[in-house]
């Protein structure tokens, strides 16, 4: 199976090791990536600010795929979220969608609609499937508890979004529980992480974070696994400010999911940029069997 890989603008920026770690296991399970050079913003930032550059950043990436003849792999959820929403208004609206191809046009383009845009957990659990994965563990987590964050833009609006059930979300917790470790219940687990709010509100932003904190604690959570990000910095760099001002009680140090994932699979933790983690995770390599 191959699909067009679509990192974003934070994940080359920001948080380096989820593209290393995303590639690495994504690889080793048959999962071939193109990437395309010409790929831009996805339209998220002006999505409440220009309607019309919100539609035409987002089909013109969709585009670039739809002419390599792959759907859409998308590592980051506001991404994704971003691109299913214009998927869904351009289909609504047939005359707004000729005039964003119009737009394209002058780049030798064309938006038809017909691309699938996958999160990289609806491609691990749908298209490879929890077996493959299973069989691909050769280390294995034991009575590791995780605490497994969500995020909000792939299960809302789940009309459009269609990741997961938005009120009983599972397809995030079986990945993680793929790979031996233990998905706690905690209370806040579909609560936003607050990064929203970063550099705006960042007294609000940071009381969001501790209280989801304060829950994956109440669970028993060790870690919490992410699959975005911006819910990866919020949990990773904000968590190491809060604690280093005593704002947030004991860390819960964040792992990506790819991170997780190729550490089961018997990846070395630098080839999957673990270093590059703001918080200590080292830890977690002691529940390995």
């Amino acid at each position: 199976m191959k699909y067009a890989l679509f990192l974003g603008c934070n994940i080359p920026a920001r948080v380096v090791q989820y593209e290393k770690s995303a590639r690495a296991v994504l690889g080793l399970l048959g999962v071939d990536l193109l990437d395309i050079k010409e790929f831009a913003c996805c339209g998220y930032p002006v999505r409440n600010l220009d309607r019309t550059a919100f539609l035409l950043s987002a089909a013109h990436n969709m585009a670039l795929a739809e002419q390599a003849g792959l759907d859409l792999l998308v590592l980051c959820k506001c991404g994704f979220g971003t691109f299913k929403e214009a998927q869904h208004q351009l289909f609504q609206e047939p005359e707004m969608k000729e005039k964003i191809n119009g737009k394209l046009a002058a780049e030798g383009l064309r938006y038809s609609g017909e691309v699938k845009v996958k999160h990289m957990l609806s491609v691990l659990y749908h298209d490879v499937g929890l077996e493959k994965i299973k069989e691909s563990v050769t280390k294995g987590f034991k009575a590791l508890p995780i605490a497994v964050h969500y995020g909000c833009h792939a299960l809302r609006p789940s009309a459009i979004t269609q990741f997961d059930d938005p009120v009983a979300p599972v397809i995030f917790d079986q990945l993680v529980e793929a790979t031996g470790a233990d998905s706690v219940e905690w209370s806040a687990r579909l609560d936003c992480c607050g990064a929203p709010l970063t550099g705006i509100n960042d007294s609000l932003s940071r009381k969001l974070t501790a209280r989801k904190l304060m829950s994956a604690r109440e669970g028993g959570a060790r870690f919490l696994c992410t699959s975005c990000p911006f819910c990866h910095v919020q949990f990773d760099t904000v968590q190491e400010h809060m604690e280093s001002k005593n704002d947030g009680g004991r860390p819960i140090p964040a792992i990506l999911y790819s991170q997780l994932l190729g550490l089961a699979m018997g990846l070395p933790g630098e080839g999957l940029g673990l270093a590059e983690n703001q918080l200590d995770i080292s830890e977690i390599t002691s529940y390995l069997s």
